[in-house]
């Protein structure tokens, strides 16, 4: 594991999530922590994915947000003020299906360009894992718990709740394909 990017991505997260945004701050902790746990299933970049964990959500930030798409702003953040690691960045601008929501708010070129969704599709699937199969307290939860509760919280006619509608069906495979490598993987 990179330990060096795994602290910094930590640090980077905590000051600018846990003073604005508390719960935010525990829902990234919970996901990086279920990154640990599924360490196996991305193999030698556990650290990226631990790294990208803890950061998926830091565009929301008060202070970063710019467009107010959350995967853009982080990204946008990460590469123009840290000079983070390329692949670190497109797996934020990119993580949990963000290109159906970019579509929905009229970003999906932007985001495609700036952030090509990065083709280790077992990399991507266990981002999506980790933040679909964590709680905005950042408690386990299943997937589709978690996607009733973000329809509940944003309401099935919002932009939100528009694109977790649509992605559902690709973020329920990409957890069954990490289910699927979790239960191959040696006891």
């Amino acid at each position: 594991m990179n330990g060096a990017m795994v602290t910094w991505a930590c640090l980077v997260a905590e000051a600018e999530l846990r003073e604005p945004l508390p719960r935010r701050w525990a829902h990234s902790q919970g996901v990086a922590q279920r990154a640990t746990e599924v360490a196996g299933v991305p193999g030698d970049d556990v650290g990226l994915l631990v790294s990208a964990a803890v950061l998926h959500d830091v565009g929301y930030a008060p202070r970063l947000a710019v467009t107010g798409f959350h995967p853009l702003d982080g990204a946008r953040f990460l590469r123009d003020v840290h000079a983070a690691d390329e692949r670190l960045v497109r797996l934020v601008a990119n993580h949990s299906l963000a290109l159906l929501e970019a579509e929905e708010r009229g970003l999906r070129d932007v985001l495609e360009v700036e952030f090509p969704l990065l083709d280790d599709q077992l990399l991507v699937d266990a981002l999506v894992y980790c933040d679909m199969t964590t709680a905005p307290d950042g408690e386990m939860t299943s997937a589709e718990a978690r996607l009733a509760e973000i329809t509940a919280r944003y309401g099935a006619h919002s932009l939100v709740g528009r694109f977790i509608g649509r992605a559902a069906p690709d973020i329920l495979s990409a957890v069954g394909r990490v289910d699927t490598a979790l239960a191959s993987q040696p006891r």
